[in-house]
């Protein structure tokens, strides 16, 4: 039996622009942000993840990235490579994660070695209000050092002390080590009920380096540190009367169907999207509703399941009851082993960018930290710099949202089991 159609109809309330959701996010349209430490930030980890959201959340801001990590390094040995690999580059704010070296990895948890890391920190932000650098102090990653003993811990309270002093300087700070800690707790809780070769691992062996998930929470926190929004943008639909609403983006075209509803959604940013599977550490590392927040409200569709399509891509069904009360539907697929909607798949290219510089432009540190006498450098640097400004662009632009029709239906009924 043919259902009979609706008429067509066409919202004409005056709609929201597509501009990004109001927030007080540390880095600037214009910045270059240098991402001071030590191994743990030379591992170039959480830097690509923090400049793959940026990209994502914020397109329309010309923000530059720069990595300014070095193995081994101390709040002191830094000093001695600021101008070169910082202020030279033309940085406007800067990161600074340290506070492992400086006590030989817990092994020289003295006063003698707190005061030379707090002295590093203090003469770090004098050098930056020397150059108009826009410091943020963090406290060091966490180690595998159980949460409990690591909040007692000499490395807890020497960043600690380097954080107050931070703050009484009138420089921007964030405490990784509680925010990681509280991810962290998560996953030995998820463990216990694990067999020891399927446990969830932050660290590799020596206890002090991270393996992808504490990178991923590493960046996770960084973020909120920062002031990432938990809300990228929220769209609502009124599905009876044909009319729509958003914050952080634009809806229009919005019809009612025989069997749904379809609009237009053009959004200021996106959410960030690693690929497929990565929702799986979402258990773990609280990303959607952290930072993640891509909200789809229907109201007024009858009862049942609807299939949500999105430009040609079928994300998956949620029922009526689900819609109206608001899906987040930032990493929403209809399978597992490709992307969801388009920004899914734009946030996947951005991702395979950022890789992308992040391989050139470590060459390029290389070439300069080593090879600095090699008769071609300044040509090579030179090079590299031009190539780094058009990878940039790409990954602006791979970001740059555009209308995206989506279309909500009556799914078909599960066929009945034999």
């Amino acid at each position: 039996m043919m259902k009979a159609k609706l008429p067509m109809i066409l919202a004409s309330a005056a709609l929201l622009g597509a501009s990004p959701l109001k927030a007080d996010f540390a880095f600037h349209d214009g910045d270059t942000v240098a991402f001071l430490g030590d191994s743990i930030t030379a591992a170039r980890g959480y830097t690509k993840l923090v400049e793959h959201y940026t990209m994502m959340r914020f397109p329309d801001r010309k923000i530059h990235f720069v990595m300014a990590g070095v193995g081994g390094d101390t709040a002191t040995k830094v000093l001695d490579r600021l101008d070169r690999d910082v202020f030279d580059k033309g940085a406007t704010v800067m990161t600074v994660a340290l506070g492992i070296n400086d006590i030989n990895w817990g092994a020289a948890g003295d006063e003698a070695h707190k005061q030379a890391y707090l002295k590093g920190i203090r003469t770090i932000i004098e050098r930056c209000r020397e150059h108009k650098v826009r410091p943020i102090i963090c406290s060091a990653p966490i180690t595998s050092m159980p949460p409990d003993e690591a909040e007692k811990s000499y490395l807890q309270s020497m960043c600690d002390e380097g954080l107050a002093l931070a703050k009484s300087m009138g420089a921007e700070t964030i405490d990784l080590q509680r925010g990681m800690r509280e991810i962290q707790r998560r996953i030995i809780q998820g463990n216990e009920s694990r067999k020891p070769e399927d446990q969830i691992k932050m660290h590799v062996k020596d206890g002090i380096h991270l393996e992808d998930m504490g990178q991923l929470a590493l960046a996770y926190t960084m973020l909120k540190g920062l002031g990432a929004p938990e809300d990228v943008s929220s769209a609502v639909i009124d599905a009876k009367d044909g009319k729509g609403s958003g914050e952080g983006c634009k809806i229009s075209e919005v019809r009612t169907t025989a069997d749904g509803v379809t609009f237009t959604r053009l959004d200021g940013g996106l959410p960030l999207n690693l690929g497929p599977f990565t929702p799986l550490n979402y258990q773990w590392i609280p990303i959607p509703d952290g930072i993640n927040r891509y909200l789809l409200k229907v109201d007024g569709l009858p009862e049942g399941d609807y299939e949500i399509t999105v430009e040609g891509r079928k994300l998956g069904k949620e029922s009526a009851a689900q819609l109206a009360k608001g899906a987040n539907i930032c990493s929403k697929s209809d399978s597992p082993w490709f992307p969801g909607g388009p920004w899914d798949v734009q946030s996947c290219i951005v991702k395979e960018l950022v890789d992308s510089r992040d391989k050139f432009t470590g060459a390029a540190s290389l070439q300069q930290q080593l090879l600095s006498n090699h008769p071609d450098n300044a040509a090579f640097i030179s090079g590299v710099k031009k190539l780094n400004a058009e990878m940039e662009e790409a990954e602006r632009a791979a970001a740059k949202p555009y209308p995206y029709h989506f279309e909500i239906h009556r799914a078909a009924p599960e066929p009945e089991k034999k």
